[in-house]
């Protein structure tokens, strides 16, 4: 579990040591070709790092369209990575969630709006007080068309901020379901402190940020 007290420690035992390692097999992985998830009961799939996955799960299930987002890892070059392995910075995943929309409903293009209206975009390897590679922000595309839409959304992003939007650009390969514990934490642990001072606070910011994509009873 995420300790929360102390958002401080937190800082200091991940600043460190977990630089994103790009070793050859992870190359690999960043040089894939993309893997492309068949729809599912007329569902689509897509998949999203952007810091802790209790803040990011809770955020797209706060989407219209969306009927579910799963906790997981995805980005690294290791077979069934856990979050033990994934916390050391050498497995190469990231915290992400799997998004499971009805893409009448919600596109492609605005969950990608969603990713950046819920994250400081220019905070590199990771999100808030979580610090090191398992937190950075990934946005995985499955084809050239999903591509291309990220590619634009993120130049246009970086043209109005005046900087730098940290997130990477990967192939999608493979999405490992995190452990029971880590499904709809925030919404089974509101008195967390994590949640209360951490997770709800970034909710919050992102439904004042989209109002106009929220469920109705959001």
């Amino acid at each position: 579990m995420k300790p929360v007290i102390p958002i401080l420690v937190l800082g200091l035992l991940f600043s460190c040591n977990n630089t994103a390692q790009v070793n050859p097999d992870q190359q690999a992985v960043i040089n894939s070709a993309p893997i492309e998830v068949a729809l599912q009961n007329g569902k689509a799939k897509a998949y999203f790092a952007s810091g802790c996955f209790w803040c990011v799960e809770a955020v797209y299930e706060s989407v219209k369209g969306v009927d579910e987002a799963i906790s997981g890892y995805a980005g690294g070059h290791t077979k069934n990575p856990t979050y033990r392995s994934s916390n050391t910075g050498r497995t190469g995943h990231a915290e992400a969630v799997e998004v499971i929309y009805d893409p009448n409903v919600v596109s492609f293009s605005t969950l990608v709006d969603v990713y950046f209206a819920s994250q400081d975009p220019t905070q590199v390897n990771g999100q808030g007080p979580d610090r090191g590679s398992q937190y950075r922000s990934i946005i995985f595309y499955q084809n050239q068309e999903q591509k291309d839409i990220i590619l634009k959304k993120k130049t246009a992003l970086e043209k109005q901020l005046g900087e730098h939007v940290a997130a990477e650009v990967y192939p999608f390969q493979k999405f490992w379901i995190a452990e029971d514990y880590h499904q709809n934490y925030e919404r089974f642990n509101p008195d967390n402190p994590y949640i209360q001072n951490v997770s709800i606070p970034r909710l919050n910011r992102f439904k004042r940020n989209m109002p106009e994509v929220l469920k109705g009873n959001h």
